[in-house]
């Protein structure tokens, strides 16, 4: 079996697969500025990778590790970051504030 798998045991969590894979890669390939931030295992999900664009837009999907995800930033030149150690960038919360906003009917 490879690294996206697409075989999942009944009752499991759903693991990464190669639609997670694209999706990243085609979200950086039309973003400008983006970076990835690495998030850990929990009990409920593999490991996860959000990229972040210059502008705050985000997006996360599961990946099968961290090298893995390391690997794919690395083909697609992204600096990649362990969120346990930097954090989010700000950018993030302030695109999360402004959508939230929209999404009130505030400016």
């Amino acid at each position: 079996m490879g690294l996206f798998s697409k075989r999942q045991k009944a009752g499991t969590p759903r693991r990464a697969d190669l639609v997670d894979r694209d999706h990243l890669r085609d979200w950086a390939e039309t973003r400008v500025g983006v970076e990835a931030f690495l998030e850990p295992q929990t009990t409920v999900t593999e490991p996860t990778v959000m990229l972040i664009a210059h502008d705050g837009e985000w997006t996360r999907r599961r990946v099968p590790s961290h090298d893995h995800a390391r690997s794919l930033c690395g083909k697609l030149n992204i600096p990649v970051y362990d969120v346990a150690l930097t954090g989010y960038p700000q950018r993030k919360r302030d695109y999360d504030t402004k959508r939230a906003a929209e999404k009130r009917g505030e400016k």
